[in-house]
């Protein structure tokens, strides 16, 4: 329970020990939360380097890194100038691929489900992937700074219609959800807030596809928001909110459900260090990822696999982990299945995570896109993860190499010694089946190392992250 655990122990850097040593578990679990997985030779890298060294390369990402960047704005433009929204989230799938700045990949996830905008009212690619451009820039620099700059984002004034809101028409979507989900909560705001806040953002319109202030539109009266009272325009009342005792929390909160747990209730004492120090700091978020990242907390029994994957945490980890080099618009269709389409969350709320992410039927399409992604019979991926090319990759001889290869790649080697039993038993048993007599020694041996992969992922524990 949150009240058995010390917040000054919870937020103290993780130091390596004999009752909680750095091991696979613990690499596994560092990669799975603060990236979408690894392979098996960053894991490997990650065992000798220690938890400081592989922290330190995540938040620092990789120097080439930039020549990705550049190469997937040229593309973005492109899809912005045929408003493709399909080709828009197959474009963010690649990028997370092949990222070699993970962490920040992962945190602009976290901020498009906060600030969750939807193209099916945007109705413009390129108003998505600039914000989707915003989110990156700030991923892991200044929250206060995002927040500011979201409100006058393009995609956002659509989405919440700020750029119908005008001098005696104010529209109170933007100010409601400005507070109820971008930075207060329910309940540290009133109905009159709102209405005041709304006033102050009045005069933002479209001109070029730029945001612009028009101030014969904008309500220049005296406003009164929680507590404060001037001639406010929209960025006073964004200052107003992080002003608040509340906003540090709220962040912090819904961050720590991010990278630490579902399941462990972030009660206000517990976070009281880390929201404290996240706003006398000016809201760095870099500061606040990077605390939680090191923490006894993070690397505690209580947070191991204590969330459940999100779609695209279980399907990029699979093809991270098998170090496959696949086009990414099949998968973004597999994902609307599973539950989760980019840049078309559910709701300004994002989607809900958790438990809801599973159920009888998303079940089995997780089972089916593992099918797909390891069987090499499938059209849409082929052979391009391949796990019997990893087996050859890391020159694996016998069965029990073989089975504990996929259990440490994908779960940290970290189940039930009935279940390794039963794997290895049926890897072994598989060797005498009969197969197509048109195939050689090579495909059936490829076939069992495909089947072994394959049942690995439909474990109960892979679902969990």
């Amino acid at each position: 329970m949150s009240d058995a655990i010390d917040p000054r122990w919870a937020w103290k850097r993780y130091e390596p020990s004999g009752k909680s040593p750095w091991d696979l578990q613990k690499v596994g679990h560092l990669y799975r939360r603060g990236a979408f997985g690894a392979n098996w030779t960053e894991m490997e890298a990650a065992l000798k380097a220690g938890p400081d060294a592989t922290i330190d390369k995540l938040l620092k990402g990789n120097p080439d890194q930039e020549a990705l960047d550049q190469q997937t704005r040229q593309i973005a433009k492109s899809i912005g100038n045929a408003n493709s929204g399909n080709q828009a989230r197959a474009w963010w799938l690649y990028r997370m691929l092949y990222s070699r700045h993970p962490l920040r990949e992962k945190m602009a996830l976290f901020w498009h489900n906060h600030f969750a905008t939807s193209d099916a009212k945007v109705n413009n690619a390129g108003y998505m992937l600039a914000q989707y451009e915003l989110m990156y820039q700030h991923a892991l620099g200044s929250f206060a700074t995002l927040l500011q700059e979201m409100s006058k984002d393009p995609a956002m004034m659509v989405w919440l219609d700020t750029n119908q809101s005008k001098k005696g028409m104010p529209n109170e979507n933007y100010a409601r959800e400005l507070m109820e989900l971008f930075s207060l909560g329910i309940g540290n705001y009133g109905e009159k807030d709102i209405r005041e806040a709304a006033r102050a953002f009045t005069g933002w319109e479209l001109q070029q596809r730029k945001a612009a202030f028009n101030p014969k539109q904008h309500d220049d009266g005296t406003k009164a928001v929680l507590g404060q009272q001037g001639n406010w325009q929209g960025s006073d009342i964004v200052r107003i909110c992080l002003e608040q005792k509340s906003a540090p929390y709220f962040i912090a909160g819904k961050l720590f459900r991010f990278l630490v747990s579902e399941t462990i209730p972030a009660t206000q004492e517990l976070l009281q260090p880390l929201a404290v120090e996240f706003q006398s700091r000016g809201y760095d978020f870099g500061w606040l990822v990077e605390t939680i990242l090191r923490s006894n907390l993070f690397f505690s029994s209580q947070a191991y696999r204590a969330r459940v994957k999100s779609p695209v945490e279980f399907t990029i980890g699979i093809v991270r982990g098998l170090e496959g080099r696949i086009g990414t618009t099949a998968l973004a269709q597999s994902l609307e299945e599973l539950g989760q389409n980019l840049f078309y969350p559910p709701s300004v709320k994002g989607w809900d995570g958790g438990a809801a992410w599973l159920n009888g039927q998303t079940l089995l399409f997780r089972q089916n896109l593992a099918l797909a992604l390891t069987s090499t019979e499938d059209n849409r991926f082929g052979r391009r993860t391949d796990p019997a090319e990893l087996v050859k990759k890391y020159n694996l001889k016998s069965d029990e190499e073989a089975v504990d290869l996929f259990l440490k790649l994908f779960l940290d080697g970290d189940v039930s010694a009935e279940s390794r039993s039963k794997l290895l038993q049926y890897y072994v048993s598989s060797q005498k089946q009969a197969f197509p007599i048109y195939w050689t020694k090579e495909d059936s041996g490829a076939h069992r190392v495909r089947s072994l992969c394959y049942l690995v992922l439909t474990l109960p524990e892979f679902q969990l992250n």
